[in-house]
């Protein structure tokens, strides 16, 4: 599949700013993989107080937007669109490692795939990198329920 802007994983991804952590998509795989991208920028409210001498992208953050890319390659491949009875629960990271900081004018480039789906439950590996260099990775688990 070709790329997709932000208005397409609005309806896929139901977080919204300043906590929507994924721009666009540059790449999708069926079920299997995908690429997003988020520019990161100065006026992120983060780097007021991560630091205000050297601003860098919290760690937790890049693992938050692996998990938003995780979570629309699972809701593509479903076709679970953005809805008030549906919500998203993160169930786990491990092996995650930070190589580089990740600071306000990078291109973050975020690619994901799936390890293994039973039962509603996703596992799947994230990589992120700046300029084709690794900064972070894990693996990551996620769900998501219908609510009644």
């Amino acid at each position: 599949m070709d790329s997709f802007d932000i208005n397409r994983i609005l309806e896929y991804l139901p977080h919204r700013y300043p906590f929507l952590l994924v721009d666009r998509i540059i790449e999708y795989d069926s079920e299997n993989s995908l690429v997003a991208r988020k520019n990161v920028t100065i006026n992120e409210p983060y780097f007021q107080g991560h630091f205000p001498h050297r601003p860098v992208m919290p760690g937790v953050l890049i693992i938050e937007a692996m998990a938003q890319a995780c979570a629309i390659l699972a809701s593509l491949s479903v076709d679970a669109r953005v809805s008030a009875k549906r919500i998203y629960y993160f169930l786990g990271v491990d092996k995650a490692r930070f190589k580089r900081p990740v600071e306000p004018g990078d291109c973050l480039e975020i690619h994901v795939a799936t390890l293994r789906k039973i039962k509603g439950v996703w596992r799947c590996e994230g990589k992120a990198y700046v300029d084709e260099k690794l900064c972070s990775s894990a693996e990551l688990m996620f769900t998501h329920k219908d609510l009644e």
